[in-house]
């Protein structure tokens, strides 16, 4: 993906998992992309906790969040990749928010440089079992019968997948399934021709070298909810100076 010649300024932020639980993360999301001085706003997944279908955009607080989505949209480029919490999004509620549908993985070339983007998860490879879920969920036929549920139907389906879901990332916070496999990584990289990789998924926001000359940012997880006293919010923002960590306050800074 070429960037615009006119972007100075592009954002990168995943994980937020917005729900209707979670308003402080939605009000600084909302936020976020009223004031943030990119050019360009990259998701690289997970903006939802859950997300059932794009005929759920219609109420509630799915709708509340296409709205903020479709306002932010008027004013930078959007772009948008699934997650592992989001993958049912669709086409129709992209182009509804006028966002424009990243493939996973995305290489993105700007300022010069070229930069690989995923959001994660697939490269997750000693989670079997989740690697087995996601295997199963991204295929076309099991994605039609679902969506063919009634929708009250999908939400309790989808309640019930991520309290499971939330109870296997407790127990793995502390694994190394909870990481990507580092030979993979570095040959998506090696083989697009880039050496720095962007991700999140994990929650373990940091940069390293994955191996002599490759370089990962691992973005943050969003939570201004559930732990009070210490709120995780970052931006990644990448412009001609390179890539560069902030706080939401500093993003929004003018």
């Amino acid at each position: 993906m070429q960037a615009s010649a006119e972007w100075r300024t592009i954002d990168f932020i995943s994980d937020l998992h917005l729900a209707e639980d979670t308003p402080r993360t939605f009000d600084a999301f909302a936020s976020f992309l009223r004031h943030t001085r990119a050019d360009a706003v990259f998701i690289l997944g997970d903006l939802f906790e859950v997300w059932v279908g794009d005929d759920a955009r219609h109420e509630g607080f799915e709708a509340r969040c296409a709205e903020v989505l479709c306002e932010a949209s008027t004013r930078c480029a959007l772009g948008f990749m699934v997650g592992n919490r989001d993958f049912l999004v669709g086409a129709d509620m992209l182009k509804a928010c006028g966002v424009l549908a990243l493939a996973d993985p995305t290489v993105m070339v700007a300022f010069g440089e070229h930069v690989m983007l995923t959001h994660g998860d697939a490269l997750c490879l000693a989670d079997v079992p989740y690697q087995r879920f996601r295997a199963m969920v991204r295929n076309p036929a099991w994605r039609r019968d679902f969506l063919a549920r009634p929708l009250a139907e999908r939400r309790r389906a989808a309640r019930e997948v991520r309290d499971e879901s939330e109870r296997r990332r407790r127990e793995q916070m502390a694994g190394l399934d909870a990481d990507i496999d580092v030979a993979t990584a570095v040959r998506w990289m090696h083989e697009a021709g880039t050496t720095t990789l962007i991700h999140g998924h994990t929650h373990r926001p940091g940069t390293d070298a994955l191996a002599p000359g490759f370089i990962r940012h691992v973005l943050s997880d969003w939570d201004l909810d559930q732990d009070a006293a210490a709120p995780r919010a970052e931006v990644l923002r990448w412009t001609a100076a390179g890539l560069k960590r902030l706080s939401l306050a500093q993003a929004t800074e003018r």
